[in-house]
């Protein structure tokens, strides 16, 4: 009885052990997982709070982005209407005063007209290259000629004058010649003219009816008195 007594009381001892060391296995298991779980929760909250962030930072990214180009299309929309206001229209006969005067210099081989053409608009205003100028005459009206040059457009300010020359030959030939009565001018790019008395010489020199003796220079080819 004795031997039998020691054995299940070693048998107990045994179980007992066993199953603790179980009972610890199983403690040691599920305290080894526990962190697991935080170790997976721990990326993923990051993750979800910094796409939180990126999307709150694209959101508002967006938003200044509208705002900027909505700001900037109406800055170009104002700029254009800016651009497109009355300065550097057309000059028109009506907004110019138109005057001529005789501008030869004692010993030129030619005669020399100057014709002012004043801003007296409300604003400024462009003139192209040049003018339409004919000449009256007793034989008819003669049309003169561009010289050719080409400067470009000319911006004229309101109230300031700008010049350009009507070049004609003298008549030296001590005969009557043909008298001149008038002269005609239309602003570039106009079709209304203005005529003007005649300030120059009397009379061209008869010629041979192959052309016009008379020559217009471009806007700003002529100074007052010169």
């Amino acid at each position: 009885m004795r031997f039998h007594k020691l054995t299940f009381a070693a048998v107990v001892v045994a179980a007992g052990l066993t199953l603790t060391a179980c009972q610890n296995g199983e403690d040691g298991a599920a305290q080894g997982s526990a962190p697991a779980t935080p170790a997976a929760s721990t990326p993923s909250t990051p993750s979800s709070s910094g796409g939180g962030s990126s999307a709150g930072s694209a959101n508002q990214g967006s938003g200044q982005g509208s705002a900027g180009t909505s700001s900037n299309g109406k800055g170009t929309a104002a700029g254009a209407g800016s651009g497109g206001s009355a300065k550097g229209g057309k000059c028109r006969t009506d907004d110019l005063e138109i005057t001529a005067s005789d501008s030869t210099v004692g010993g030129d081989a030619e005669g020399t007209v100057a014709v002012q053409l004043k801003n007296r608009g409300s604003g400024d205003c462009t003139l192209s290259e040049y003018a339409g100028v004919d000449v009256k005459t007793s034989a008819g009206s003669l049309s003169a000629k561009r010289t050719g040059e080409h400067p470009g457009p000319a911006v004229l300010k309101k109230g300031t004058s700008v010049y350009f020359g009507v070049n004609y030959p003298l008549n030296t030939s001590g005969g009557s010649g043909v008298r001149l009565t008038g002269l005609v001018v239309t602003p570039p790019d106009e079709t209304k003219s203005v005529t003007l008395a005649w300030p120059g010489a009397a009379t061209l020199p008869v010629t041979d009816g192959s052309g016009s003796p008379i020559k217009v220079g471009p806007i700003g080819s002529a100074g007052q008195g010169g």
